[in-house]
């Protein structure tokens, strides 16, 4: 199951456009190749989706499953990422909608849905695709990514939700444009949806977590130049349990530190402060490296998430950062990968 080119898609975005919880829609706007026809967001039904979102797309938004069916969509993703990862009741008789309309749905949540009795009789060809789902023949890591000539790039964050996916996607493109057999790694919802195949690392249980990125990594490194492996967490955020499997799965040769303009504190969390930046880049090389038991790792660039500021400031912010650091800085998304593509591939 995977949103192919030709699939019909509609979003269920509620919400999500100008909220915190909305980056699994706002990534399959921004880099699916499915054919997005509607997004479904009360909030802002009827605006210009380039005006409110900056993504360029010129795509209705609509206020309800209702209004959606009427441009004939053949898919449901569900956009949003609420707390927990739970299909808020109040969203949950829009899907139930969809799903009687005949549309296949696309489930990010932690909720299952293929499981719901109401859902067991489909239609011909009609699916629902719980992308949360513990892959099978898992083992445990052994280090042995570190074996690969390719180089392994993971992004890690100073928080969660500040642009480690969007980072891989746009390092991907720009190798494939140069030639290079690159290839993403998707190891959450929103990556999965993207590109297919990966692992939803937040439904593995955490003795198997490293095991399943070494899999993944192995499988898709042995014969490509670069892999970017898509980044969860953070080893700032107090419950996040996600970036150091990560690190020990990829056996990274570079890492790329992602980090949300201005952020001083994790979100929803103002007693957890984000280190000056030279600090945080110290502490990943020093857990990549574990006192010498692996290689060292460089932090080869920053990719500074600046999508709230405007160009003079974001490039104010991208020269500090840099200052500040050392380090080769830009917003990616903004403004292109190829000084960090360099340091990459040199």
């Amino acid at each position: 199951m995977r949103l192919q080119a030709e699939s019909r898609v509609a979003i269920l975005l509620h919400d999500g456009i100008k909220g915190s919880q909305g980056k699994t829609g706002l990534a399959l706007l921004r880099y699916s190749q499915a054919q997005i026809i509607a997004v479904i967001d009360r909030q802002c039904a009827g605006e210009s989706l380039p005006v409110v979102s900056g993504i360029n797309r010129d795509i209705p938004i609509v206020g309800s499953v209702e209004e959606a069916l009427a441009y004939n969509p053949d898919i449901l993703a569900i956009g949003i990422a609420p707390s927990g990862g739970i299909l808020p009741p109040e969203w949950q008789q829009e899907v139930k909608q969809a799903v009687f309309a005949g549309l296949s749905i696309a489930n990010g949540l932690h909720t299952p849905l293929a499981t719901i009795p109401e859902f067991q009789n489909l239609r011909p060809g009609q699916w629902i695709w719980d992308v949360r789902q513990e892959p099978p023949n898992l083992s445990i890591a052994s280090g042995q990514a570190q074996t690969l000539a390719c180089r392994r790039v993971l992004a890690v964050g100073t928080d969660m939700g500040v642009g480690k996916m969007s980072a891989c996607l746009e390092l991907d493109r720009a190798c494939q444009q140069r030639g290079l057999r690159s290839k993403f790694i998707a190891t959450g919802q929103a990556g999965l949806m993207i590109a297919g195949d990966g692992i939803p690392l937040d439904a593995i249980r955490v003795d198997f977590a490293a095991g399943a990125v070494e899999q993944m990594v192995v499988q898709h490194g042995s014969d490509r130049d670069i892999v970017f492996v898509e980044g969860q967490g953070s080893l700032l955020h107090p419950g996040s349990t996600a970036t150091l499997p990560l690190i020990r799965g990829t056996q990274p040769t570079h890492l790329v530190l992602v980090h949300r303009a201005g952020q001083t504190h994790i979100r929803n969390h103002p007693h957890v402060p984000i280190p000056a930046l030279t600090d945080v880049v110290q502490l990943y090389e020093m857990v990549a490296k574990a006192a010498g038991a692996f290689a060292d790792v460089p932090v080869a660039a920053i990719a500074l998430n600046t999508f709230h500021l405007d160009l003079a400031t974001a490039r104010q912010a991208i020269e500090q950062a840099q200052a500040e650091t050392g380090l080769l800085c830009t917003d990616v998304v903004r403004f292109g990968t190829e000084n960090i593509l360099d340091a990459i591939v040199k």
